[in-house]
């Protein structure tokens, strides 16, 4: 779009003047000088404001202007939008009214217009034109929609009056001037304090002073007082800003208005004097309604009102390209080329505005139909689209358009959110069938389009003959006449400057390489690759012309060096792009770059050049460099110039042992070509097989079968160890060896395959394949290293019997060796294992290595522990040797590495592992690995593995009974203050003063161990509580030397326990956490045995409810059998806060006779307990006696369970006392 005239594209932004504050660069007006003379001059009397405050304000305003923004609407956060004018106290503004020239007789009473009006005569467009460039200056820079004056405010009392008056009196004159002249500017007024005020109302009372002598709105009178920060005054410019984007709005609603009133009164206005030359006639109706639609639609732009402005220029355009214009117009009439220029800006500004409303296929529908229509109008009325000129003006039209993509940037088209080549229509055509062209491309299409029109541009102007290229002042009248009505010079030059004969005319190949560079930037943002690929073809033709090597190598080298083109088969496309790279570089000094691109150019998938030695060692003839070049290719199609494939004869193989391969290589060289001499090649593997190297030697020993287009060569390979190992003991002797090398005739003729057969040896067990091939070539001039790999071929690979005999191979992977391990000799036994292991026990496992093999060994030890949470454990060899340490991490724990020693064959040597004691059940793998070197064959590492289970079980289990038994001391009474509290007068508790029970824990314990073992002590354990004391007493006793349990036998074991309160306040219910411990060993242990302790889990115990309870408890008073009496003491417990009141009733029963209140009545105070007694003489013997006793809450009507102790039981009707049988002799 530059090349149209300045403001004629530009976005109608709303200018913003500045006055009074010194910009670092002064607003010039630019006025020409013919309206210089005329201009209105408005100048500011008072001084400059210059403090840093003020300065810092305009700087933020300078910086807020618009002109650069995208020319879309989406910065919603920006209120104002502005193109920002700062001069110092001066401004000239262009007349309204032009002069007349001195040397033209004026008429009586001329009517004056405007010097951009046609109506003027000293206008250009004067009589009859349109509109140009100079109207839209007029508003984009001459005229301010509004204008600021600055000034200070000052805080002197003793000035203040005589300052703000000379404010109002220099406002007052700017104003009266803008009016007399009627200029619509909106003038605005800030003033800048020097102070922050003391008294708000005061400084109101100015504003409003100066407001009332200014006559200014109040919304255009600002004070700024000073700020303390930046981001403060930001705020302060911001809301100045904003309140007077409103007013510069309000401006070109105005001139809007006055457009169309002037459009509405349908007359053509007259000139100021009537044309006498030319045509002698004035702009049409047509005209002046083209140019009153065309301002209306600017002014509309301005108010970023699109809808209207599209409304707007489309109407001037179906005007202006009417019959009643536009056809009027002759072609040879420098009216005609102003036309073309008013329709090309107004349908560029309707393609700004689709694009701004988010149409873009219907800009590109607008595009189209202007083409179409100018490409009509040439046709008939003009010189012809089949002229240079016509091709300039469509490279320029597509231009346009790719440049108003750039400025509109539309979020979709943006590279840096995603990679859209185009966008979906708009809503209201989805229903449509669109065309591709139909859908808005991004620039690069544009651009590209572009060039292929500067294409026909350069081909159209070179066919002109020699008498049209000649100057004007060179050829005779009629013929420069003639040419006149030839050629389209519509925005470009003459034929005589677009191609002259003598000397460089238009640059054609610059605008190609122009178009095509930006194309080309925006198909890469794009990853569009055919297109980045012809696109910089045809750059690099056209750069060849300017002998432009650097450039053209810069272009092609990363095509050159993308093989797409070659392995999708457009070899005539890699040729081309090779042979134009080889040229470049070699004029460009690229040595390596030559190098590589003749070996590629040496395969006979190129067209031969008869004239071209294939000879790679020549490349650098003529060809200087400073240094020695070494060139790096790759060759990853099966189509390059050197084809490798590897076979190995056998799937399998073992350690220890060699395996037969082969490494045939396929020349694809030019047919005439020398043949390839190579320095050195090698083999890469993935595995345990190292790097195999081969050099050249011309007469080498080996055997060479050469028959047909095949050399079969066989190749002893050795093992070359390390030469920079500083302490090789302590490398392993595998990694001493650093390749296999070996030697071979390299020579490789066009058309023909060498093959290589040796012998590899295998040492490590596992998987290896062959990865890649690294060929060496060492010339006089350069180094070239060529590396290719290995694939698995889509057919069968063959095998090399001899050069004429082969056979297929029909593995799936012939890359491919499995490396089976030795076998190994190498024996691991268990000393002593167990079938079983404990918890709470440490383990000692002991093992042998025996060493079976025919030879010594140097045996390394490896032992893991896997299983969850593994525990530490220690490996020891010997008596007197060194301790090996594990290292848990995760589910393993580990020993790497601890040294056996040499094993003489059939010697054996122990060793012992020492596990930590395991507390949970589990199962862990325990894993022992020898890693050793046999003395006759030290490169092949062999391993023997044994895995061992640990089955770690709990060796008892146990259930559990607490049964509440009658504490024998008596609870403390809450009344008894003497008993609780010390007397001394200290404060502290003598001992616990609060409730006691006693409880009986009985344990059930059975051995689930496979063996018997030996409990040497039971014990509980209480966990301590701060708020209850408890005392533990043992009820089964066990002998010195321990109970004897065998497998899946239950023992029992008691336990009292006495619990009570510290306090007495504390009644609220407790818990007791318990464990069982259980020491035991085996029974083959030595009495002096540490013994290993299991603790049990004893479910939580509850204790000393708050509600009260019944306990029943039997005794005899005499020994005599047949005279006991049974004593049944009915104990009840009230451990709450209240007075509780219980009745008890006997019932009588045919089993026994009893003594004692048949019913009695009980009353508990709080935090108590009674007895009362019952004496019962039974009549049966040998059974369970059942007393009928009932206890009833009396205020809830509750009957309370009667809770047995020793010697006694519950069922379901109550409880049960045992009575002895007689004894038999009796």
């Amino acid at each position: 779009m530059d090349d149209y005239p300045a403001f004629s594209l530009d976005l109608s932004v709303p200018l913003l003047l500045t006055l009074g504050i010194a910009p670092d660069t002064p607003y010039e007006s630019p006025l020409g000088p013919d309206l210089k003379e005329q201009a209105i001059l408005l100048r500011s009397e008072l001084p400059l404001v210059d403090s840093e405050q003020a300065k810092a304000l305009l700087r933020y305003f300078q910086a807020s202007d618009a002109s650069n923004l995208p020319w879309n609407g989406r910065d919603e956060k920006r209120t104002y939008r502005f193109r920002v004018r700062a001069a110092e106290r001066t401004l000239l503004l262009p007349p309204r009214q032009a002069r007349l020239p001195e040397n033209l007789e004026a008429p009586e009473a001329p009517v004056l217009h405007s010097p951009f009006s046609p109506l003027s005569p000293i206008c250009s467009l004067y009589p009859d034109g349109l509109l140009n460039e100079r109207w839209l200056q007029k508003h984009g820079e001459l005229v301010p929609s509004v204008l600021i004056c600055f000034y200070n405010l000052t805080s002197d009392p003793t000035l203040t009056t005589l300052d703000d008056n000379k404010i109002k009196t220099d406002v007052n004159h700017i104003r009266s001037l803008l009016s007399k002249y009627g200029y619509r500017t909106r003038l605005a007024v800030v003033l800048i304090s020097d102070k922050a005020p003391s008294s708000v109302e005061g400084v109101q009372e100015r504003l409003e002073n100066i407001q009332r002598g200014c006559g200014v709105d109040q919304k255009a009178l600002f004070l700024v007082p000073p700020k303390d920060s930046q981001d403060a005054l930001e705020r302060s410019a911001d809301t100045v800003l904003a309140a007077i984007y409103a007013q510069s709005l309000e401006y070109y609603r105005d001139m809007g208005r006055h457009s169309r009133k002037k459009r509405g009164r349908g007359v053509a206005p007259q000139p100021t004097v009537p044309p006498t030359s030319g045509t002698s006639q004035t702009l049409s109706l047509a005209g002046w309604n083209v140019r009153y639609d065309f301002k209306s639609a600017l002014f509309s732009e301005y108010r970023q009102e699109m809808d209207g402005a599209l409304r707007s220029y489309e109407q001037a355009y179906e005007t202006l390209m009417g019959p009643e214009l536009f056809e009027t117009i002759p072609s040879w009439s420098p009216r005609w080329n102003e036309a073309r220029y008013l329709a090309d800006v107004i349908a560029i500004r309707c393609l700004r505005c689709l694009l701004w409303n988010g149409l873009p296929s219907g800009a590109v529908r607008r595009w189209q139909a202007h083409r179409d229509k100018i490409r009509d109008l040439v046709d008939r009325r003009g010189r012809g689209t089949n002229n240079y000129g016509w091709a300039a003006w469509e490279a320029r039209w597509a231009a346009v358009m790719a440049e108003l993509i750039e400025k509109v940037d539309i979020p979709e088209l943006s590279t840096s959110a995603t990679s859209t080549l185009f966008l979906q229509p708009e809503k209201t055509l989805l229903s449509e069938r669109l065309q591709p062209w139909e859908r808005l491309h991004h620039q690069g299409y544009w651009y590209h389009l572009a060039s292929r029109h500067q294409y026909l541009r350069r081909t159209l102007a070179h066919t002109m003959p020699e008498e049209d290229r000649r100057s004007p002042s060179d050829s005779p009248a009629s013929q420069v006449a003639s040419k006149a009505f030839t050629y389209d010079t519509y925005m470009c030059p003459d034929p005589h400057d677009e191609y002259p004969l003598r000397h460089s005319g238009t640059d054609h190949g610059g605008l190609i390489i122009d178009a095509l560079m930006r194309s080309l930037s925006e198909f890469k943002k794009r990853k569009q690759h055919r297109f980045v690929a012809e696109v910089s073809l045809e750059c690099a033709r056209e750069l060849s012309a300017k002998q432009d090597w650097g450039k053209i190598v810069e272009l092609l080298r990363p095509l050159w060096n993308d093989t797409s083109f070659r392995s999708e088969g457009w070899m005539s496309i890699a040729e081309e792009l090779s042979w134009s790279l080889r040229r470049a570089a070699s004029k460009a000094g690229e040595a390596e770059l030559v190098v590589a691109i003749d070996w590629e150019l040496l395969n006979r998938s190129y067209t031969r050049h008869p004239n071209w030695n294939y000879d790679i060692t020549k490349s650098l003839e003529g060809i200087s460099s400073a240094s020695r070049p070494t060139v790096s290719t790759e060759g990853n199609s099966p189509d390059s110039l050197l084809v490798p494939c590897f076979v190995f004869k056998h799937e399998e193989g073992k350690a220890g042992q060699t395996t037969r391969a082969q490494l045939s290589i396929t020349s694809h060289a030019m047919e005439a070509s020398t043949p390839l001499v190579l320095h050195s090649l090698q083999i890469h593997f993935e595995g345990s097989i190292k790097t195999i190297a081969l050099t050249h030697e011309p007469n080498a020993t080996s055997e060479d079968q050469a028959q047909g287009h095949a050399v079969l060569q066989s190749v002893s390979l050795k093992e070359v160890a390390s030469e920079d190992v500083s302490d090789r003991s302590r490398l392993d002797e595998l990694d001493k060896i650093k390749s296999l090398d070996g030697s071979a005739n390299l020579t490789i003729a066009p058309g023909r395959t060498a093959i290589f057969e040796m012998d590899i040896p295998l040492r490590e067990p596992g998987t290896a394949s062959a990865a890649s091939l690294r060929l060496s070539l060492q010339t006089e001039s350069f180094d070239l290293e060529h590396t290719a790999p290995f694939r698995v071929p889509r057919s069968p690979s063959v095998w090399y019997n001899s050069a004429t005999a082969k056979k297929r191979v029909s593995r799936a992977n012939p890359l491919a060796v499995r490396i089976l391990p030795r076998p190994p000799k190498m024996e691991i036994k268990t000393v002593s294992l167990m079938d079983q292991y404990y918890t709470s026990e440490a383990l000692e496992l002991e093992f042998e290595v025996l060493n079976a093999e025919d030879a010594d060994a140097s045996v390394k030890l490896d032992a893991a522990l896997f299983g969850e949470s593994p525990p530490e454990f220690i490996v020891k060899v010997g008596e007197e040797a060194e301790e090996h340490a594990s290292a848990p991490e995760g589910e393993e724990s580990r020993v790497i590495g601890a040294p056996l020693g040499q094993l003489e064959s059939s010697q054996a040597v122990k060793f012992t592992a020492r596990i930590n004691a395991i507390q949970l059940a589990s199962r862990y793998e325990f894993t022992v690995r020898t890693s050793y070197h046999l003395s006759t064959d030290p490169a092949t590492l062999i391993t023997q593995t044994a895995v061992f289970e640990l089955n770690i079980v709990n060796p008892f289990e146990a259930n559990y009974d607490l049964l509440p038994r009658l504490h024998p001391d008596p609870w403390p009474s809450l009344f008894d203050y003497d008993n609780v509290v010390d007397q001394s007068g200290d404060n502290t508790l003598v001992t616990p003063s609060g409730l006691s029970q006693t409880w009986c824990l009985i344990t059930r314990y059975a051995s689930f161990a496979s063996e018997d073992l030996r409990v040497v002590e039971l014990d509980l354990s209480v966990h301590p509580s701060p708020s209850i004391r408890t005392t533990v007493t043992n009820l089964t006793a066990l002998s010195p030397d321990g109970l004897r349990v065998s497998p899946k036998t239950i023992e029992e074991a008691s336990f009292n326990i006495a619990a009570q309160k510290t306090s007495l306040d504390d009644r609220i219910p407790s818990s007791l956490d318990v464990s069982f411990l259980i020491k035991w060993t085996r029974p083959d242990a030595p009495a002096d045995a540490t013994p290993n302790t299991t603790i049990l889990p004893v479910p939580r115990l509850h204790i000393f409810n708050t509600e009260p309870r019944v306990l029943a408890t039997a005794s005899y008073i005499t020994p005599d059998i047949k005279q006991k009496l049974l004593v049944l003491d009915i104990v009840i417990e009230n451990a709450s806060n209240h007075l509780l009141t219980f009745g008890l009733s006997m019932e009588p029963s045919d089993d026994f006779a009893f003594s004692g209140a048949k019913q009695t009545t009980l009353h508990l105070l709080p935090v108590s307990r009674r007895s009362v007694t019952y004496r019962l003489l039974p009549v049966v013997r040998g059974t369970w006696l059942k007393p009928g006793l009932v206890v009833r809450d009396k205020y809830f009507q509750k009957v309370l369970r009667v809770i047995p102790t020793e010697g006694m039981k519950l069922d379901k009707e109550g409880f049960l006392v045992w009575i002895p049988p007689e004894d038999d002799g009796e």
